[in-house]
């Protein structure tokens, strides 16, 4: 799973996707150049996050969060599109550097990810405890106590 989309890309940097990943004959966009660059930048983002966070947890991510690393990986993708042909410029560069220090950062435990449900990211059912809970906090999940007060009073 990507964290980005070609749609992404266009939405967000129309011109910039249309003149990094142009065709050399055609001059038209190469969408396969920009699908290439986004895959190799969702790569790039889980192996540094992949230092505090596992596949899964990145998988259960909440939507700003989501939108945190949809940044990135764009970033980092229209860097690897512009390097790969030469399109380079200052500010392009700049953006993937940006991203990589915030990356870098959340995987050193200097910024987080937020998770969905409690516990980070479950269903919401009835065997996750309640409240907010950290996404590396460990969680214990018991059955009611059989021994309390009440019920040996008899005895």
């Amino acid at each position: 799973m990507s964290f980005a989309t070609l749609a992404d890309v266009l939405a967000r940097y129309p011109s910039e996707a249309t003149i990094l990943a142009a065709d050399e004959t055609s001059r038209q966009r190469d969408d396969a150049r920009i699908t290439a660059g986004l895959d190799d930048g969702t790569a790039e983002v889980r192996a540094i996050l992949s230092a505090r966070y596992t596949r899964d947890e990145l998988a259960r991510i909440d939507d700003d969060s989501r939108a945190t690393l949809r940044i990135y990986t764009i970033d980092i993708a229209l860097y690897r599109v512009a390097l790969s042909f030469g399109r380079s410029n200052e500010r392009i560069k700049e953006r993937y550097d940006v991203a990589i220090a915030r990356l870098q950062a959340i995987a050193k435990g200097n910024a987080a990810l937020t998770f969905d449900g409690p516990g980070g990211g479950g269903t919401g059912g009835a065997d996750e405890p309640a409240g907010s809970v950290s996404p590396n906090e460990a969680i214990v999940v018991s059955n009611e106590r059989l021994f309390t007060r009440d019920r040996l009073r008899g005895w």
